[in-house]
């Protein structure tokens, strides 16, 4: 990470793409197939990433054979009850899905599998909402995901997604979690880093529900956390390595590309080359290999969130290499077969 201590903000870097082409490389390994388990899909004001775009994404080289969408609050419902809002990105991109299906955007399987949002501090009263969802989502709804990334650092929270702290030990909250398992529903988590501990005793709690940890649980580069890199790395891996007894934890790695992870690639008048991504990510994504072995760890772009920092074919370009000193089976479950797996994706 950046040794300098960069201005703290959760506000997402932008999307340059003069400045991304400058940097391209041979595809490695592109017969390699690939679940990309976690992207999202929107239309913003000033960032729109609709399917046009992540089919663009998608096609650019590396053998993208299925993806998973990640709730982000897009396209919910503007009218009815509140909570029954985020119901509305689960048909908007299960529609989005009926499209890719037509082959017109590329072979691969767009949105696959939908993970949505609902509010699980409603407690059983969040059960209806989570059978929209399934309704919603033409067989494809997979699990929800509540954020819950809060820091003491108040600069460090996302204003789009106010969070209390404490939220994985609400009362509230574990009640409606509890309806995960009766649905056969899944939970992916994102947090930052000093949460981590948190995660596991839910996991302890729940352990029929299968938990996803996103971006390599959210370890933080930017404030006071800058100034402790060594720390935070120590303080990060053992929290990981604790977290990884719970067998029912996936984690994905990647999400490494966001402004509060502290790295600089952004500021670099060239995008970085697959080579430097590989070099910073290796002591974070090792870890997270180790500790839960290649069968629950899956490889994601986290687009076009990361796009910010790097390209599509470079981002999968470092993957590849990260994962070069493992086998055949091995690469299999870390770039489609967990995915599949956690995700209920058929690859027959």
């Amino acid at each position: 990470m950046s040794s300098r201590n960069q201005e703290v903000s959760s506000t997402h870097l932008p999307v340059r793409d003069d400045w991304l082409s400058q940097t391209s490389e041979d595809i490695l390994e592109p017969g390699l197939p690939i679940i990309d388990p976690h992207h999202h899909i929107w239309d913003r004001p000033g960032w729109r990433y609709m399917i046009d775009d992540i089919a663009n994404d998608l096609a650019s080289g590396h053998n993208i054979i299925a993806t998973v969408f990640v709730q982000c609050q897009s396209m919910h419902r503007a009218d009815g009850p509140e909570e029954m809002a985020p119901v509305g990105e689960t048909e908007f991109v299960n529609g989005v899905a009926a499209i890719g299906a037509s082959g017109l955007y590329g072979k691969q399987r767009l949105c696959a599998g939908i993970v949505g949002h609902a509010d699980l501090t409603l407690g059983k009263a969040v059960k209806p909402i989570l059978e929209a969802h399934i309704r919603a989502g033409g067989g494809r709804f997979r699990g929800i995901r509540h954020i819950s990334a809060w820091d003491k650092d108040d600069r460090l929270n996302s204003k789009s997604y106010p969070v209390r702290r404490g939220l994985l030990a609400d009362p509230g909250f574990r009640t409606g979690f509890a309806e995960l398992e009766k649905l056969n529903l899944s939970f992916d988590a994102w947090l930052y880093h000093p949460q981590i501990d948190d995660l596991t005793d839910l996991a302890q709690n729940f352990p029929e529900t299968t938990i996803i940890l996103d971006h390599c649980g959210g370890p933080l580069g930017l404030g006071e956390y800058a100034e402790a890199s060594t720390n935070v790395f120590k303080s990060w891996k053992n929290s990981i390595e604790k977290l990884a007894d719970c067998r029912n934890v996936n984690v994905k790695l990647g999400g490494l590309g966001m402004r509060i992870n502290g790295y600089d690639f952004h500021e670099k008048p060239v995008p970085p080359s697959s080579n430097e991504l590989a070099k910073a990510w290796f002591p974070f994504i090792d870890t997270c290999i180790q500790a839960f072995g290649p069968d629950r760890c899956m490889f994601e772009s986290n687009f076009p969130v990361d796009k910010g920092s790097y390209s599509y074919p470079i981002f999968w370009n470092a993957c590849k290499k990260l994962a070069n000193n493992f086998g055949i089976e091995e690469k299999e479950y870390l770039f489609s077969k967990t995915a599949a797996e956690v995700y209920r994706i058929d690859l027959g």
